[in-house]
């Protein structure tokens, strides 16, 4: 054997000793990649991860803007869960911001703006995919909202913490100006993790009176006969009613079809009453029967165009369907046609009925946020563009505008009128409960144009529903029409 003989098994011993490191690395490299890469989400979500959630609270949230003053902050506690949450007029605010807690996630518009007011949003990025190597947290940014500061103040005090809600519309871009609900809280209860905020958390949510509920998009009422702006659309658009002034067929009592049901009014002079006269004074009897002309088809189709049965309306956050039962007998169906059976509106849907008439027919979907910014200013992100369908033709909806300025003119909404405008209005006093025994519901719903613009301005829906008050006491034109006189007088600057 030579002497390097022996060299050549070692040597090869090196080589092999080299392979097979070479492989325990790149099966390293493969490893910290499907880790990294593949895995991250599990690792990410994991409860015992709390990186990210100490990353997401470590910098000031963005705020939400009303105009340019923001109705949100941040307070740094100094604890490892550094920044909680703070509102400026928390109640006022609480139905369109929501709450972002550190203990229960986040709500409203704190959680559809998540993205942006967290830093998380890869817009706010130069370098997204570096981000996301690194886990650093990005820059956050604001979300600027529709709302008129004035508007939504009047509906807040209008209300003076009685149970109800109050939504308000520009009805040419479907900007949302107002949204109010009450009773309300504070969500800035709700924002940190410690024993007070679970107390909080326990007590809001077991309060009878409901103050976390979003009573303006959330929660769905009969609309009574507020509805029978719908209905009166119907029947103009079908040809049942051609002449605002020409007696109906209406007897009263009106028996509902199929039963002995007797359907009665408040007030006398419905019998074979006009539409102008049955709009202005709400005869059930004379907005029944034409239901039951009109047919359940157009009626539903009609109730479909305003907005009604669309589970997909969005502002950005979910608003609960209003419904139109479309499997009615006929008896049913003079009932849904005044508000009642199981006809149920969000206030803001009733805001969208009058911004309909008020805009010639057209409705243009709501919507709440008006852009996205960095924190310097500089838009993310606009509106972008809102469908606008033709909800009746411009005939009918010149006609109802005339039909609601009646009733703020000499009618059940004289309340509701606003010195140097032309207002529209339509009151509702909705009946519920067993046998109808509840305290009826109050609504108002309605539209102002002041006298030096081309075109309305801001169209409203109120509804009050005030436990407290006797059944005699409460009334769409007494309770309701003044809150929405002062909102749309904020608008109108008046």
């Amino acid at each position: 054997m030579s002497e390097y003989g022996g060299g050549r098994p070692m040597g090869r011993y090196i080589r092999h000793a080299c392979a097979f490191c070479a492989l325990l690395l790149a099966a390293l490299l493969v490893n910290a990649a499907r880790v990294q890469v593949v895995q991250s989400r599990v690792y990410d979500d994991s409860p015992a991860n709390r990186r990210g959630v100490i990353a997401r609270y470590g910098q000031p949230r963005g705020d939400i803007m009303v105009g340019d003053e923001p109705v949100t902050g941040s307070v740094d506690t100094g604890e490892q869960l550094r920044y909680e949450r703070s509102y400026k007029d928390g109640p006022l605010y609480a139905p369109v911001t929501g709450f972002a807690s550190q203990s229960y996630g986040t709500t409203f518009l704190e959680h559809a703006g998540d993205g942006v007011l967290s830093g998380t949003d890869p817009m706010l990025s130069p370098l997204p995919l570096w981000n996301d190597i690194t886990r650093a947290p990005g820059r956050v940014g604001n979300v600027v909202t529709t709302l008129n500061q004035d508007a939504q103040t009047a509906a807040y005090r209008g209300l003076a913490g009685r149970k109800g809600a109050v939504a308000a519309i520009e009805p040419s871009t479907g900007r949302i100006l107002a949204l109010v609900t009450s009773p309300s809280y504070d969500p800035g209860e709700l924002s940190g993790n410690g024993e007070a905020v679970s107390s909080a958390w326990a007590r809001l949510n077991h309060d009878p009176e409901k103050p976390m509920l979003n009573r303006a998009v959330r929660q769905t009422y009969p609309p009574g006969s507020t509805f029978k702006v719908v209905t009166a659309a119907a029947a103009l658009d079908a040809g049942v009613v051609t002449d605002l002034d020409a007696h109906t067929d209406s007897p009263d009592p009106y028996r509902l079809p199929g039963t002995t049901t007797r359907l009665t009014n408040e007030g006398d002079g419905c019998e074979d009453a006009s539409l102008r006269s049955a709009f202005e004074w709400s005869c059930n009897t004379v907005f029944a029967k034409l239901g039951v002309d009109v047919g359940a088809k157009n009626m539903a189709a009609t109730a479909a165009a305003f907005g009604f049965n669309d589970a997909r309306l969005r502002i950005p956050f979910s608003v609960a369907p209003s419904t139109f039962d479309q499997h009615v007998d006929r008896a049913q169906l003079a009932l849904s046609s005044i508000g009642q059976y199981n006809t149920r509106a969000t206030p803001l849907q009733m805001a969208m009925v009058a911004a309909a008439v008020a805009d010639g027919g057209q409705l243009r979907a709501p919507y709440l946020v008006e852009r996205t910014t960095r924190l310097g200013g500089q838009t993310l992100a606009g509106s972008g563009a809102h469908p606008l369908r033709q909800v009746m033709t411009p005939s009918t909806a010149v006609r109802l505008k005339e039909l609601m300025a009646d009733v703020v003119r000499e009618g059940t909404g004289r309340r509701a009128g606003i010195r140097g405008a032309l207002v529209g209005g339509k009151t509702g006093t909705a009946q519920h409960g067993v046998g109808n025994s509840g305290v009826p519901y109050a609504w108002f719903v309605s539209w102002a144009q002041a006298d030096d613009s081309p075109q309305p301005q801001v169209a409203v829906a109120v509804v009050v529903e005030d436990a407290s008050a006797n059944r005699g006491e409460i009334s769409g034109g007494g309770d309701a029409a003044p809150i929405a006189q002062g909102v749309m007088r904020a608008v109108l600057g008046r």
